[in-house]
């Protein structure tokens, strides 16, 4: 087992995914790539785990994702002619990068699977615990979700999950799962209910199998114990690995091994930027809190919907 006091320093990130759903410009751009308000998405998901003191990350793609190791790297041409002439706010945006946790990159090969992606970082992460971000599911820059993960996980031992509340019908998109609240440990910062043992967990379950209003998405802090349950399971739907077959054999593992299950339920703001909706309402919603943007976008926004409404109005009405 390892200590449950040893720091989470590794974050894992599955970015091998084609992004078919924002066809045709995941053609040439990484899904990942793809801006909300000023930065790409994948920027959002590295302050994340920088901030919840991770300091290595590993993305896990696939050939045409390298515009992703490009962006966190350093160009030192850039930065030379910004600093020769004088343009010290875009040398300092061009030099964000030295703020954010150590890039690395893997490759996944073939597409087996997230189960299969999240194996690839066994021989970086090696015997420590780590986590694993998802980066469709972006979190409010104010969350501190993963940083209350990471506190349970040095409480608890184990591994630890994200919990939404969903309806029925949205936990069949999700793996749903059957849960006992527990008391708060001491040294975590979470209310009364927040807190989970997990007990069983399906992945996309039957409406009539959904256990419970919580289900797993994004966010993830495991035990490296994930990966010798990972090396054990069954390809699913597709010959895919689902990581949540792996996890899920975490349950009755021994704790003295690195077992045990916990989910800590989401409270802070999250868009599910793998779907054109949601990827809209991020930029909509972040670009309104920007004080230079906001005020001019929400003008905007205002008289759009007074004048779609008018328009919708006068064809029901047959004007």
């Amino acid at each position: 087992m390892t200590d449950r006091n040893v720091p989470v320093r590794h974050a894992v990130v599955p970015a091998a995914g084609r992004g078919t759903r924002f066809l045709p410009i995941t053609k040439s751009v990484p899904k990942e790539m793809l801006p909300v308000v000023d930065r790409p998405s994948i920027e959002y998901i590295a302050r994340e785990a920088t901030d919840a003191g991770i300091d290595d990350m590993l993305f896990v793609t696939r050939t045409g994702k390298e515009s992703i190791e490009a962006y966190f790297d350093a160009d030192p041409g850039l930065e030379n002619e910004l600093e020769k002439a004088g343009k010290d706010e875009l040398l300092a945006l061009s030099r964000e990068y030295l703020k954010l946790a150590r890039m690395h990159s893997v490759r996944q090969g073939h597409p087996l699977g997230l189960g299969h992606a999240v194996l690839q970082a066994r021989q970086h992460v090696g015997n420590a615990p780590f986590a694993v971000m998802l980066p469709d599911d972006l979190m409010h820059p104010n969350s501190t979700l993963l940083k209350h993960m990471i506190d349970v996980r040095h409480a608890l031992g184990g591994s630890v999950v994200a919990l939404l509340r969903v309806t029925p019908e949205q936990a069949t998109a999700y793996a749903s799962t059957s849960v006992t609240p527990l008391e708060i440990p001491e040294g975590v910062s979470l209310k009364d209910g927040d807190l989970m043992r997990i007990d069983r967990v399906v992945e996309k379950p039957p409406l009539e199998e959904v256990m419970s209003e919580y289900a797993v998405v994004g966010r993830y802090v495991f035990d490296p114990a994930i990966f010798d349950e990972l090396t054990k399971i069954e390809p699913g739907r597709g010959g895919e690995y689902q990581l949540t077959d792996g996890f899920a054999r975490l349950i009755n593992r021994d704790p003295e091994d690195g077992g045990g299950l916990y989910g800590v339920v989401v409270n802070d703001r999250r868009f599910d930027t793998g779907d054109k909706l949601g990827y809209l309402e991020a930029n909509i919603a972040l670009a309104l809190e920007d004080p230079k943007l906001g005020p001019k976008l929400a003008d905007f926004l205002v008289s759009e919907a007074g004048t779609q409404l008018k328009d919708r109005l006068a064809k029901v009405l047959g004007l």
